[in-house]
């Protein structure tokens, strides 16, 4: 008998990013490919590329070049780019880069076992001419369901699935959902919540290759959850382009509010995460579900992208620095623990030394427990593209390197305030060296700093253990915290 045909799905980019690949692993496990972890063992290597900002590109690029250079020392016989590179620039990356055997794009995703195949065989597909995604959808939000449009982590599983899959192996949330295998055993996992953005923001260019926003059903994330938990997942976060748009196109805006506790009480999950949340779309309905329901972490990760009025229009955003503030305070009214994460943009066109201080000045009084800094830089196909008023390079740079030192202060500065508080850590690692790593619910996964815990408490402990500590030190945004007694740990 043949060996099995094996295939490594390399992922890059965002939890989204993560999601697709477990659906492609999925499609290709039912179809009999064997799933390595190593694109050394494989005979296909599937990049799943990022096409959001020019540093995460030219990481996709590099491993796309990294996994040619496996065919002339290894099994490999071919490498693949799917994700949203691919989709943004089909032909165009395909000519740029002979190094990839296969550009493939979402529409592709339902006949991924096909499509490689006929490119291990050395047959050639031809790569898609990119096109505004958000063309191919209806204006209206409440005409896009069952449109037939493809939404990696929305498709149907293949009617040939059999009834008796591989262990590990599911349709993730019933007839409707995608097949999904997870590709690591970490306790925890994101869940899409949907697709798209109807967002016009100048600086981004996602709507155009990911399409506008399309609302996956409840029935179909909440089954995903459930299966998700009998893999042994602890934490769920759910992810999208903007979470806070949640169901407007299945007619009730308000529809995560219901859902949320909902996700809370599947058996067997103990954090439910929510993250891309919108500033201008954050209602008071919600604020109070994400704040005050068991198992769903009073965590926010707020858009904000600056705070200086003029800034903000620019970009085709709302807000200032008092709103955010005030928006803040309500949160922290309601959760005095509540984590806070943002990303911000400097030296976006137009802006002056006033507005930079503003940020600054928002910054300083915003006490985020983390801060991600971006340098700008045109996107293609980007309305602030065409901006005329543009700050010189190593003028953005020098506000870049100003602003990284100051934001890493004061997320320093806000992990030393928890110093002291009780927290709830998920254990996520357990090794010789390291000791036990986990993360609290103000902490994100990869993004937000973790927890060392430490002391006698720590024997015995497991990866997906949610344990109760006290916070004993801060080192940078990372806290070291100590398990709580039996007698501790009890109301």
């Amino acid at each position: 008998m043949p060996d099995r045909r094996t295939v490594a799905l390399v992922t890059l980019g965002c939890a989204r990013n993560e999601v697709d690949s477990e659906e492609l692993a999925g499609r290709l496990a039912a179809d009999g490919w064997q799933l390595v972890p190593d694109a050394t063992d494989a005979d296909v290597a599937v990049v799943n590329t990022c096409g959001f900002v020019e540093a995460a590109k030219k990481d996709s690029v590099d491993a796309l070049l990294e996994a040619g250079d496996l065919k002339s020392s290894g099994r490999t016989q071919a490498v693949v780019a799917v994700g949203c590179m691919a989709e943004r620039y089909g032909k165009e990356l395909a000519e740029a880069l002979p190094e990839a055997d296969g550009v493939l794009g979402f529409d592709d995703y339902t006949d991924i076992s096909e499509r490689l195949q006929t490119i291990l065989s050395g047959g050639v597909h031809t790569p898609h001419v990119p096109r505004d995604r958000r063309k191919l959808l209806p204006i209206s939000p409440a005409e896009r369901q069952d449109s037939g449009v493809a939404l990696p982590g929305h498709g149907e599983a293949p009617h040939s699935v059999p009834a008796d899959l591989p262990d590990g192996l599911a349709p993730a949330s019933g007839p409707r959902a995608p097949l999904r295998r997870r590709l690591e055993t970490s306790p925890v996992a994101s869940v899409k919540l949907a697709s798209g953005c109807d967002r016009r923001c100048t600086f981004c260019a996602i709507p155009s290759f990911r399409g506008s926003f399309v609302s996956r059903r409840p029935a179909d994330v909440l089954g995903e959850t459930r299966w998700l938990a009998g893999q042994g997942v602890k934490e769920i976060m759910l992810v999208s382009e903007n979470n806070t748009s949640y169901g407007k196109d299945l007619g009730d805006i308000r529809l995560l509010e219901t859902l949320l506790p909902e996700l809370a009480a599947v058996e067997g999950i103990e954090r439910v995460r929510v993250s891309y949340l919108q500033p201008a779309e954050l209602r008071p309905g919600l604020i109070d579900v994400l704040a005050g329901t068991e198992n769903v972490a009073p965590y926010f990760d707020l858009s904000f992208q600056h705070a200086a009025p003029t800034v903000l229009r620019a970009m085709r955003r709302f807000g200032d620095t008092e709103r955010f503030w005030e928006l803040l305070e309500t949160i922290r009214a309601k959760a005095p623990q509540a984590g806070v994460r943002s990303n911000f943009i400097v030296g976006f066109p137009g802006e002056r030394e006033a507005d930079f201080a503003e940020l600054e000045r928002f910054l300083t009084g915003a006490r985020l427990d983390a801060i991600g800094v971006f340098g700008y830089s045109d996107e293609d196909g980007t309305e602030a593209a065409g901006y005329a008023d543009k700050l010189a390079p190593e003028a953005v740079a020098e506000r870049l390197a100003h602003l990284t030192p100051l934001a890493e202060e004061l997320t320093a500065q806000r992990a030393e305030e928890r110093v002291g508080e009780r927290l709830s850590v998920l254990v996520e690692s357990v090794d010789a060296d390291e000791g036990v790593l986990g993360r609290a619910a103000h902490q994100a996964p990869e993004t937000d700093g973790q927890v060392r815990l430490t002391g006698p408490g720590c024997a015995g402990l497991t990866p997906g253990r949610m344990v109760e500590a006290k916070a004993l030190a801060a080192e940078g945004v990372d806290l070291v915290a100590e398990p709580a007694t039996v007698e501790e740990a009890s109301p």
